[in-house]
């Protein structure tokens, strides 16, 4: 991690909500030299985010939490100390969940309860000398910017009240390289309907803006991080229109594979082919059991709803959820394609968590595939580095293994779930000897080379793979 950074101006920052992205945010602020308050109403997360415990597994996360904290640039609060929070800040982000309603639309409750705490802080506040930024950082549909402004208004007794502007600045972090993509970004959106909130932005940005660094997934340096100016909506729906883009993408080549499984064709060396193409590019072209997780599931449904509020039709992003939803069965229907019946067979899953490098359950294909096991008699066994004790809580009739060769154990088949790299690296042979005959194991990643699998003595089902 590059210490190298410099702030041009020691702004003072609040951050409502100590999730992944706000305390993502908080914490590289706090490294890039700010002095930063993370609020968040609930107490027993602040007290151990004071004591360095850090409630989810992120790499490098804590260290950077620790390292800040010890520096005393960084602190945490409960909501209850939002007022004197704002009183001293440049920049409040709200940073808070907007999870998936009963229609799919966002619920937007959490981002308006932190907008009128806002407000009523702002309204016991002595005069500024320049407006509050305050900064949406939560995914929110288009036009929320306009609702939060009128919300801080309501909450400080003025709807005209001209102390505060608004801004949206969407997250684009991975989950398992959320410092990283804060420090080293693609781009940074921020959108403003008004010039000064914009400026305040880039000020509070520079030290990222227009550094050179290298990428761990691209050996050439970069020049610039581009900063994107654009006005309120526009922001909101980048971050709606990236996401969904990029399950659309997956499911495409989902789609891609599944064909490639009926001519003959490798979908390995198709993506090889389409992915040189500048336009097309390799990333996001991966067959398998497809997407899961909190924010693409998430977004692509409270998209879908915007969408029908206007009465307009979104047949592409219909058939990528379809798609998506038909992959977990398309596991199923592996499984059953060499052990025919799956009652009393037993099945272990590789990999719990929704991608490597989290402990994130949300959305996680597995417990979707583990229930659907369940329901036809098979019995399953789980196996993931970080995420077993949190599974095992979700599903406890999910039997959880602390280490892949116990899953294995007996096991008539095995389905490779997310792709950790203790699990890329198995002993094949070992995992052979340890399995019960047909030994299939379904790689629903595409993460295993086919020819060592068959060579340590097992049956190899991919996705697409010829």
């Amino acid at each position: 991690m590059s210490g190298g950074f410099v702030p041009v101006e020691n702004f003072e920052v609040g951050v409502i909500g100590a999730g992944y992205v706000g305390l993502a945010t908080g914490a590289c602020l706090a490294h890039l030299g700010y002095q930063v308050t993370c609020l968040d109403n609930d107490e027993e997360r602040v007290t151990s985010l004071g004591e360095g415990k850090i409630p989810f597994y992120e790499p490098d996360l804590d260290e950077l939490v620790s390292r800040t904290v010890s520096a005393g640039r960084l602190s945490f609060a409960g909501t209850d100390g939002l007022a004197g929070v704002v009183r001293g800040a440049d920049v409040v982000f709200i940073a808070v969940g907007t999870p998936q309603g009963e229609d799919g639309a966002a619920d937007l409750s959490n981002v308006a309860s932190a907008a009128r705490q806002i407000g009523r802080s702002l309204a016991g506040s002595p005069p500024r000398e320049r407006p509050l930024v305050v900064a949406n950082k939560s995914t929110v549909p288009a036009g929320s910017g306009d609702y939060v402004s009128m919300l801080i208004g309501e909450g400080a007794g003025n709807e005209d009240v001209a102390d505060f502007l608004v801004v949206s600045n969407p997250e684009f972090l991975r989950e398992g390289s959320a410092v990283y993509d804060t420090l080293f970004p693609d781009r940074i959106v921020v959108g403003a309907d008004a010039r000064e909130p914009l400026e305040t932005m880039r000020v509070l940005y520079e030290p990222i803006i227009g550094q050179t660094f290298p990428t761990q997934l691209d050996p050439r340096p970069k020049t610039a991080v581009p900063f994107v100016s654009t006005d309120l909506a526009s922001a909101e729906m980048i971050k709606y229109a990236s996401n969904a883009f990029l399950a659309t993408k997956i499911s495409f080549i989902n789609e891609i594979a599944g064909v490639c499984e009926l001519t003959g064709a490798d979908v390995g060396r198709v993506v090889n082919g389409i992915g040189l193409d500048g336009r097309i590019g390799m990333r996001f072209l991966n067959p398998g059991i497809g997407w899961g997780g909190s924010c693409f599931p998430k977004d692509v449904a409270a998209l879908r709803a915007a969408a029908r509020e206007y009465e307009h039709e979104t047949p592409l992003l219909d058939a990528t959820v379809a798609v998506n939803e038909r992959q977990r069965r398309r596991v199923i229907q592996k499984l059953q394609g060499e052990l025919h019946t799956l009652k009393g067979k037993r099945v272990a899953l590789l990999g719990l968590a929704f991608k490597p490098n989290t402990d994130d359950l949300r959305g996680a294909p597995s417990l979707e595939i583990a229930a659907a096991l369940g329901a036809m008699g098979a019995r399953t066994i789980g196996y993931d580095p970080v995420a077993g004790k949190a599974a095992a809580k979700a599903m406890p009739d999910l039997k959880v293994a602390f280490e892949p060769y116990g899953a294995l154990d007996g096991a008539h088949a095995a389905v490779v779930v997310t792709e950790w790299e203790e699990i890329r690296h198995l002993d094949l042979s070992r995992a052979a000897s340890l399995m019960r005959e047909p030994r299939l194991l379904v790689d629903g990643r595409n993460a295993l080379d086919p020819g060592a699998v068959r060579k340590a003595g097992l049956r190899y089902a991919g996705f697409g793979r010829g």
